[in-house]
């Protein structure tokens, strides 16, 4: 799993969470609605819904907030949204997947595109660059405070059902599942009272783009600050190696 870190990209949004924690909210509320739309919206037949609120109650989302949502689409009232992924390429080569939920897939689509040009990227066809990247189930464990035992929790994640361990740094550990096993593992960890920080899927890229040149990097830069700033994106990524988030 060399060459991303996903406890790197967490930091970097804990810092934004302040600023951000309304918009965080209304891309899960809008991840639940489809869910529910799908699959209704009792969780225990619904697994995605199961996760998704799951994912709300980490992310700090009152629960009011999320059985409003939950009702609305049960009822009907909601908004109508679609799940669209676009992929493309930033400056460099580096290659971008952007997952949006919309309402309106043309004003999606252009604004992506218009941003993909303004810093120096440019959009591609469905599957361009997707095949450049496994899909994973990422689940961060560790505390400033706690003291972990590493042989001791890579033993208990293989157990319970994990692909793959690493150390994040001295506190946090990543853990590697497949997407279908992330909240069984992640629960079987828990239940062993390790703190979770994280527990979500994610696409790993197979190899990275390491850029040297400045403008590359500034543009490369802008072009992730403004992608996950749009409302409609809910997942960007991507296998910028040497990216500072």
């Amino acid at each position: 799993m060399s060459g991303h870190s996903k406890w790197a990209n967490i930091k970097h949004k804990k810092e934004k969470t302040d600023a951000q924690k309304a918009k965080v909210f209304t891309k899960i509320g809008k991840e639940i609605a489809i869910a529910v739309r799908e699959g209704g919206g009792d969780p225990n037949s619904n697994s995605k819904l199961r996760d998704l609120i799951q994912k709300a109650k980490a992310s700090n989302v009152p629960n009011d907030n999320i059985e409003r949502i939950i009702k609305k689409a049960v009822g009907g009232t909601g908004e109508n949204y679609e799940e669209i992924t676009y992929e493309g390429y930033g400056p460099g080569g580096v290659a971008v997947i952007v997952e949006t939920t919309t309402d309106n897939r043309n004003r999606t689509a252009g604004n992506l595109r218009a941003c993909f040009t303004k810093f120096k990227g440019n959009m591609g066809t469905s599957g361009c660059v997707s095949f450049l990247f496994e899909d994973k189930g990422v689940i961060i464990v560790g505390d400033e405070d706690a003291k972990i035992d590493e042989d001791k929790l890579m033993e208990d994640a293989l157990e319970a059902g994990a692909e793959d361990f690493g150390a994040a740094d001295e506190e946090m550990f990543e853990i590697y599942t497949t997407p279908e096993d992330l909240y069984a593992v992640k629960d079987a960890l828990a239940e062993k009272k390790y703190p979770i920080l994280s527990a979500e899927e994610d696409k790993i890229p197979t190899n990275t783009v390491t850029l040297s040149d400045a403008d590359d990097i500034k543009f490369m830069s802008l072009l992730l600050e403004k992608l996950e700033e749009d409302d409609d994106v809910m997942n960007v990524y991507h296998n910028w190696e040497n990216c500072e988030e």
